[in-house]
């Protein structure tokens, strides 16, 4: 799989490929091992029987992705086909109907000589669709407990009027600022005003304040009493605000390294936050201008380098599988 093209020094074009190995190219255990996924994902997923020359046939269809990269010249390119990620709602024998149409479900590493499940799984099928209950007749009376079913956090149909709400999350968010100012931990992340109240702004803030009216049965009096207790203003954080910027710049270098892989990202980064932390912060980290600046610069540098380049026809032996991303 290509995954970018460079120009050398020279003027050549090299490609940077992801390799994709063939069964030959693996050993006879790990050969045992692939024939014995393809008959669980032949029973799992129901396909229909297959002549024997079929199932020969797709073994020289199914390829085994890899974590390795190489550079190659842009010579040794001698086509093109399609390689797809298995799934169970593929029929095995539509590859077989197309040309140049292959498929991979494992992962091989050539330095430990395993095969892994792809961590890419597509999960459709049967497995994976909620249990649709039959639908009551309009005589019949719905036994469920709904209170186990979900939780309810907002009362649409309350007392309050949008005016007395919406000056109730001013208030809020008062609150949180002045929080911040009481706080030693917040005056040294937002050594201004106004930093603290753009803080004191964010979601958490606000779904704090919505969830302490629904607790208080949205009573205004005994909600604002809630915003401030004994012991002080009520503070929250999200996790934009929990992290440092040292670790906002290890989390950016493990994305940099890992793409969206957040339990790699957990474990050799930032093995002190949780994996809901993480996840949290990723998309939080998505509304910051810092996200946009390098999706810029990403953008430029993705312009800057090259898309496409010549090959010459060729006979139909085909040297080496690739395919463009």
């Amino acid at each position: 799989r290509i995954e970018e093209l460079n120009k050398t020094a020279n003027g050549n074009v090299e490609a940077k490929v992801v390799c994709l190995f063939r069964r030959r190219d693996i050993s006879a255990n790990l050969n045992t091992l692939a024939d014995s996924n393809a008959r669980d994902f032949e029973e799992e997923s129901k396909q229909p029987s297959m002549l024997e020359q079929q199932k020969h046939q797709l073994k020289h269809r199914e390829l085994f992705l890899s974590r390795q990269f190489e550079s190659l010249p842009a010579t040794h390119i001698r086509g093109k086909c399609n390689v797809t990620l298995l799934n169970e709602t593929d029929v095995l024998t539509g590859y077989l109907e197309r040309e140049d149409c292959f498929f991979y479900s494992l992962v091989f590493d050539p330095v430990q000589k395993t095969l892994l499940a792809d961590q890419g799984e597509i999960r459709v099928g049967s497995k994976y669709q909620a249990e649709i209950p039959d639908k009551l007749d309009e005589v019949d009376s719905d036994s469920r407990v709904q209170e186990k079913l979900e939780t309810k956090v907002w009362d649409p149909n309350n007392q309050l009027k949008d005016p007395q709400i919406d000056q109730f999350l001013v208030v809020a968010r008062a609150v949180g600022t002045f929080a911040r100012a009481l706080d030693c931990s917040s005056s040294i992340r937002q050594p201004s005003l106004h930093m603290s109240a753009a803080a004191a702004s964010r979601d958490i803030t606000l779904f704090h304040a919505m969830d302490t009216l629904q607790k208080n049965g949205y009573d205004l009096a005994k909600a604002m009493s809630t915003l401030v207790p004994q012991g002080g203003p009520v503070l929250c954080r999200d996790e934009m605000e929990e992290w440092s910027a040292s670790e906002a710049m290890l989390f950016e270098e493990a994305l940099e390294k890992y793409g969206k892989d957040f339990n790699d990202i957990r474990q050799d980064f930032l093995p002190w936050k949780s994996l809901a932390s993480v996840v949290q912060f990723y998309y939080m980290w998505k509304t910051t201008d810092r996200y946009i600046q390098q999706k810029r610069l990403k953008a430029a540098e993705a312009d800057s380098k090259l898309k496409q380049v010549y090959i010459p026809t060729y006979p139909n032996e085909v040297l080496i599988l690739i395919y463009l991303r």
